[in-house]
């Protein structure tokens, strides 16, 4: 009598591939819409720097707005930075939030500061 070996299979099954590829999916769109916003971070904290070089808080503001205008900055204007001296050097931080919708009432909320070096 010959023994027969059943070879097990060893895989994906159909119904956990699909699971696999939704939650992917989901996490790609919700990838997708963060990526912008940490862009737009970017480009604020380079408008910062940039600003930290006024001497007064008007000059600062103008440059900071001026900045905006050029990378296309929504989220924040110039109005909405604190201008502050530390040892004779200007010190320009911000702070922010973005919300994503995501599904009904699901939002992610996105919690942006910084400030100049």
């Amino acid at each position: 009598m010959a023994l027969q070996r059943r070879s097990r299979q060893r895989g994906i099954s159909f119904i956990g591939l699909v699971f696999t590829a939704s939650v992917l999916a989901m996490a790609g769109v919700v990838a997708a819409q963060v990526f912008p916003t940490a862009l737009e971070f970017m480009a604020v904290s380079k408008a910062v720097t940039k600003a930290a070089e006024g001497t007064t808080v008007a000059e600062v503001r103008s440059i900071f707005d001026k900045a905006c205008a050029i990378d296309d900055i929504k989220s924040i204007s110039g109005k909405d930075i604190v201008v502050t001296k530390e040892s004779d050097k200007v010190v320009v931080s911000f702070e922010y939030e973005r919300e994503i919708h995501l599904v009904g009432p699901a939002f992610l909320t996105l919690k942006y500061a910084g400030r100049s070096k």
